[in-house]
């Protein structure tokens, strides 16, 4: 992975951490291992402060220490809403947060922008705004918003339509 981020090499980049991410989910040694590796990144993209962010939630479930979840938690929301403001409409930044709000225990208090995300989402499927998401990525997408439950019929209808589209 390189320091420099061309559109062309964001773009690898992303495929390249997208693929770790699946791993990272599983393995605790990935997580901490693609941890490092973005974490040495100075002025992250928000695209890969999203994943950022993401890292630190899943480090957050690998803690055994209650403090720690809560601190790394915590750190992964506010690097979230980061790399939402920096780019709002970028779909797959917007998939992540919803990811990580969706799985967070309402008591906790983080989740709340879950509705607005779902909303974006949908509005950039409409708007066929995928940026840097390939063809399966969308098809993940979508399949998770509808497994989610948290999309209306209306939605969920939608989101079949375009899964269906996509070849």
């Amino acid at each position: 992975m390189t320091n420099s981020f061309s559109a062309y090499s964001q773009k690898t980049d992303v495929l390249e951490i997208r693929k770790a991410m699946l791993r990272a989910i599983k393995s605790p040694i990935v997580t901490d291992s693609l941890y490092n590796e973005l974490q040495k990144i100075n002025k992250k993209p928000p695209l890969i402060l999203g994943y950022f962010g993401s890292l630190q939630a899943l480090k957050a479930k690998d803690s055994w220490n209650p403090y720690k979840k809560v601190k790394m938690l915590t750190s992964s929301h506010k690097t979230m809403e980061q790399a939402v403001n920096a780019s709002p409409n970028d779909l797959e930044i917007r998939f992540l947060r919803f990811s990580i709000e969706f799985y967070l225990p309402g008591f906790l208090g983080l989740s709340k922008d879950m509705v607005s995300d779902k909303n974006m989402i949908i509005h950039q499927l409409k708007l066929k705004n995928y940026g840097l998401a390939d063809k399966d990525y969308l098809k993940n997408i979508i399949k998770f918003m509808v497994d989610s439950k948290q999309c209306t019929a209306q939605e969920v209808a939608f989101l079949h339509e375009q899964l269906a589209a996509i070849k």
